[in-house]
């Protein structure tokens, strides 16, 4: 397994609430990021997006989109995210395999109202540390600052610092 995140904590993953009875067919369909903790994959980028769709199996195709600030190029990145428990909650396990390393981790939804913005987080556990990933998702790709002040308030109530928080241009985008 490789990991990405670049927000190091000592000790283990924390055990965060998560949406329970997520509705996954509300989910779907295209996020905007509004901000994030650095992710190598998306180091340079600009108007990130995630698109989920349902696949005939039950999984998830999540499709992630950038473009490179300097160079303009487009990149995407699509991986398949799969239920990790029975419950009904908003956990996710999400696997890239088409990198020339497969990428695996968790894909855990703490809150969305669906229509407007939802907070993700992933966490990788090694053994006497742990990195985190986090994200700010919204369905307009410049939102309200009270949509941004709904995402900062669970972002702020699962213990995450904002200091870490970049926020992502979202201007002069085609995709």
């Amino acid at each position: 397994m490789t990991t990405l995140a670049q927000v190091p904590s000592v000790g283990r993953c924390p055990d965060l609430k998560v949406v329970q009875n997520f509705n996954v067919e509300k989910y779907m369909g295209k996020w905007y990021e509004a901000g994030r903790y650095f992710v190598f994959t998306e180091m340079g980028g600009k108007c990130a997006t995630a698109k989920y769709s349902l696949n005939d199996d039950g999984t998830i195709n999540v499709l992630n989109s950038q473009v490179h600030a300097l160079t303009g190029k487009s990149m995407n990145i699509e991986g398949i995210a799969e239920w990790a428990s029975e419950s009904g909650e908003g956990k996710l396990s999400i696997s890239f395999p088409n990198l020339p390393a497969v990428i695996q981790g968790s894909l855990w939804i703490l809150d969305t109202d669906y229509e407007s913005y939802a907070v993700v987080f992933s966490c990788q556990d090694f053994k006497l540390f742990n990195t985190k990933q986090a994200w700010i998702l919204t369905r307009d790709r410049v939102p309200s600052e009270e949509v941004l002040q709904k995402a900062y308030k669970t972002f702020d109530a699962s213990g995450f610092s904002r200091r870490f928080l970049i926020r992502t241009e979202q201007k002069k985008c085609l995709h």
